[in-house]
């Protein structure tokens, strides 16, 4: 029996390893298929003259009823003029399309009914995953630049009254449930379409960046459509095309499911195994996540010197921190980015020297697109600024005339480049925390006081196509600095991506993390926030790339702060030169715990909900988990009473081997639970909580 079953194993590794070699994309004169055994879709090719549109898209197992038999599959907008898949086009070529992450489909090529167009739409998927993935990239044959408008790279139209009528649109992350017309916004890189009588839905992610990215549902007809915003948007994308040039949208991407009670089984299991495994975001590029990290910015503000730094850093490393913030307060201003030399006499390189002897990662704030109006780089390179609608020079991010915002489409560029690649490679930065306003801002409310108006910037022609434009060369800088020190970590703010609480894919293929929010406060129910923010962009979101400040490490409710963030990023500010030889050996005991919990089971790399509890709320219980299911090794939980009534919970886990045997330890390494995978999905084990605002950490590992 034994050798049978080897037998039979083999044959179904062997059998996978030829299914996964094949191609997932095959083709005829008018018909493209797409399947890679898990989700199938047929494109419908002109015969020399005629339509590109979908007329199947489904689970290869199983029946969807969501879409009808031809699909506009993509619109948008040359000079006012609309071309969509239902538009006249005529076939000129179709090749196989591969990405570095295993992505395998196709690459068809058309051209536009009045040969002004050559458009090329790329189709990707990936294996064991529903999911495809696709761009345009749009050539002009015309003579003239032409104007590119109201893109949409995913259009499909869904069959009739139950879609609209019955179907959640759970947006803002996969988060917020409504019925009814949706038009997204900015938080929306992600959101799923389900309809519970039929366990069938769509997920839609968009991987263009900020206040440019469109998702809308249902809005103006019964359609889904994924791309860029319209032009009668409140942020209208544009882009401008010279005589034979090209422009590749960003991509979205979409996973059709049936046989799911709810939409949050797809933001626990396909969506993340696809974001973190083959979207190419910059935290899977990293060897070695942050675990624990120290911040300056509160309570000292802007109110530091090498002094009271070199002190702070040598409390912050007895507490077991890993990497070390030094925030706002350091140059002379913002802009030239000269150091202070009355706060450091020494420059910053020996306070960063002295940083890594102490065993951590040093990092900096730096604003990636501000000046100071007195600083000689304003004076010097006024052409380098955002101008605003009167043509004169303007500060995007707040009201306050004495700071100007930099256009990255002029010189500002290089000049910014050079001086964070000499802060990164001279000075040995592990860290850049890069803030400020670049395009919008998440305090002005007037959508005419954005981007730049300049008529004489290289990088755009118009305010609308600025919109666009300075989110690109920001992702470029980004990529330059990544090239030269390819373990950099960069926290692009929620400032900085121009909206409250703002984080999106174009910036996790980009940037490592995000300065989400911030709050303040010593007690337990501040806690609630942390949670929250984390429990709302999570799982669509790598939680490890949610930076959400400012607990103090001296707060009342400091090991509870800790215990929250464990499921985010966790980050301390405060002073830890107040902490008490006692609070000392229990900050080590958190930081040594997180670390270890890391190197066994790559826990950073991982977050999911935990069974039976929801969104984190006054008077509830909450949770998270943090399990490994890959490797199925374990992970770790967390779980909060936030001043529920109930001082007992039955606890299940998901994503464990279901025939190995875990152990479910406390921080102490005492065991609670000795259960196998099944057991722990199915029947569980008990926990207590005796305080009404209190929460506690586990293990789980195999046995």
């Amino acid at each position: 029996m034994r050798k049978a079953c080897i037998l039979v194993l083999g044959f179904f590794l062997t059998t996978s390893s030829l299914i996964t070699a094949q191609p997932y994309a095959s083709w005829t004169n008018n018909e493209l298929k797409l399947n890679n055994g898990i989700v199938e879709r047929t494109i419908q090719l002109p015969a020399g003259k005629g339509h590109f549109v979908t007329s199947l898209y489904k689970p290869v197992q199983g029946d969807f009823n969501y879409f009808k038999s031809v699909n506009s599959d993509f619109q948008f907008e040359i000079n006012h003029a609309i071309y969509s898949g239902k538009g006249n086009w005529v076939f000129k070529s179709i090749a196989k399309h591969t990405d570095s992450k295993q992505g395998d489909g196709a690459a068809v090529t058309l051209l536009s009914e009045d040969k002004k167009i050559e458009l090329t739409i790329q189709f990707l998927l990936y294996p064991g995953l529903p999911v495809i993935r696709k761009n345009l990239m749009i050539k002009n044959l015309s003579q003239q630049t032409i104007m590119v408008e109201s893109v949409d790279v995913e259009k499909f139209e869904v069959t009739d009254f139950s879609p609209t009528t019955y179907s959640w649109i759970c947006h803002d992350y996969g988060r917020r449930r409504s019925i009814g017309p949706y038009d997204g916004n900015m938080q929306d890189a992600l959101l799923t379409v389900h309809n519970s009588d039929w366990q069938q839905g769509i997920v839609a992610g968009n991987e263009a960046a900020g206040v440019i990215k469109h998702t809308s549902v249902f809005w103006n007809e019964p359609t889904i459509c994924i791309g860029l915003t319209h032009k009668d948007a409140r942020f209208p994308f544009r882009k401008y095309i010279g005589r034979g040039e090209e422009f590749t949208t960003p991509q979205v991407f979409t996973m059709v499911y049936n046989n799911h009670k709810d939409p949050d089984e797809m933001l626990n299991s396909a969506v993340p195994e696809f974001v973190n495994e083959h979207m190419g975001i910059r935290l899977s590029a990293l060897d070695q996540k942050p675990t624990f990290v120290y911040n300056t910015w509160v309570p000292f503000d802007k109110e530091i010197n090498e002094k009271l730094v070199m002190e702070l850093a040598k409390a912050a490393a007895d507490a077991g921190m890993k990497e070390f913030i030094i925030d706002d307060g350091w140059p002379e201003n913002y802009g030239d980015w000269v150091i202070d030399k009355k706060k450091f006499p020494n420059g910053l390189k020996p306070v960063f020297d002295y940083i890594k002897s102490l065993g951590m990662k040093p990092g900096l704030w730096v604003s990636v697109g501000s000046a100071s109006s007195r600083s000689k780089v304003f004076k010097t390179h006024p052409e380098w600024f955002v101008l605003d609608e009167k043509q004169k020079p303007f500060n995007l991010h707040i009201d306050d005339s004495t700071m100007r915002t930099a256009c990255f489409g002029t010189g500002w560029y290089n000049y910014i480049k050079n001086i964070l690649l000499k802060l990164s490679l001279d000075y040995g930065l592990e860290y850049l925390k890069l803030d400020f306003t670049v395009v919008t801002s998440p305090y002005r409310f007037n959508n005419k006081e954005t981007g730049c108006y300049a008529r004489n910037h290289p990088g755009h022609k118009d305010h609308n196509e600025s919109l666009f434009t300075n989110y690109e060369e920001v992702w470029k800088l980004f990529d330059e600095l990544h090239t030269a020190k390819p373990n950099l970590f960069i926290d692009c703010t929620f400032e900085t991506m121009g909206g409250l609480q703002l984080i999106d894919y174009a910036m996790l293929k980009h940037a490592e993390g995000n300065w989400l929010s911030n709050f303040e406060g010593p007690e337990e129910k501040v806690d609630l926030r942390i949670r929250n923010m984390a429990w709302w962009r999570s799982p669509a979101i790598p939680s490890t790339a949610l930076v959400i400040g400012n607990p103090e490490m001296q707060d009342t409710a400091w090991a509870l702060h800790i215990k929250s963030l464990a499921g985010a990023l966790p980050i301390m500010l405060g002073d830890p030169r107040k902490l008490s030889v006692t609070d000392f050996k229990k900050y080590r005991d958190f930081s040594d715990w997180l670390q270890l919990m890391d190197n066994r089971h790559q826990v950073m790399s991982y977050r999911q909900d935990l069974p039976g509890f929801g969104e984190p709320m006054e008077g509830r219980w909450d949770g998270y988990q943090r399990i490994n299911t890959k490797t199925k090794t374990g992970g770790i939980i967390g779980v909060f009473r936030h001043g529920a009534w109930e001082t007992k919970r039955l606890i299940t886990i998901q994503g464990l081997d279901a025939d190995k045997t875990y152990q479910v330890k406390q921080m102490d390494g005492t065991i609670i639970a000795t259960q196998t995978g099944k057991e722990l999905r199915t029947k569980g084990f008990e926990i207590s909580l005796y305080k009404f605002y209190d929460g506690e950490l586990f293990e789980i590992g195999v046995r």
